[in-house]
């Protein structure tokens, strides 16, 4: 299975983009990313979860990981392009309340911390 997580940066943000499953195999992957593109001095960031198509335990336990980590730099972490399966893993664990989600990147980057 192909997984991929790209690194951008747009405008003061870093838009940390995942293709693929994001589960345990893979998501340790995406914590390494985060974790370096933290410890660069980044504290704004972006997950674009639109090629993701499934996320378990693991994957959803990273995005919270990579949020907390973010918060403590008193940085933002917002989450786009959720598809129908991806999106009920977060509203069934509630995180829809506690992680902005928006539709596209131009999305979180104009309405994030406005909230």
């Amino acid at each position: 299975m192909l997984f991929e997580v790209g690194v951008s940066h747009r405008e003061g943000w870093v838009v940390i983009a995942v293709t693929g499953e994001l589960d345990v195999a893979t998501a340790p992957r995406l914590r390494q990313e985060a974790i370096r593109v933290v410890a660069e001095g980044n504290h704004r960031l972006v997950i674009d979860l639109g090629g993701v198509d499934f996320l378990d335990s693991t994957g959803l336990g990273v995005i919270i990981g990579i949020l907390k980590r973010v918060r403590s730099h008193s940085g933002e972490l917002t989450v786009v392009g959720l598809t129908p399966k991806v999106r009920k893993v977060f509203e069934v664990t509630r995180v829809l309340e506690i992680l902005p989600i928006f539709d596209t990147v131009d999305d979180a980057m104009a309405g994030a911390g406005s909230g």
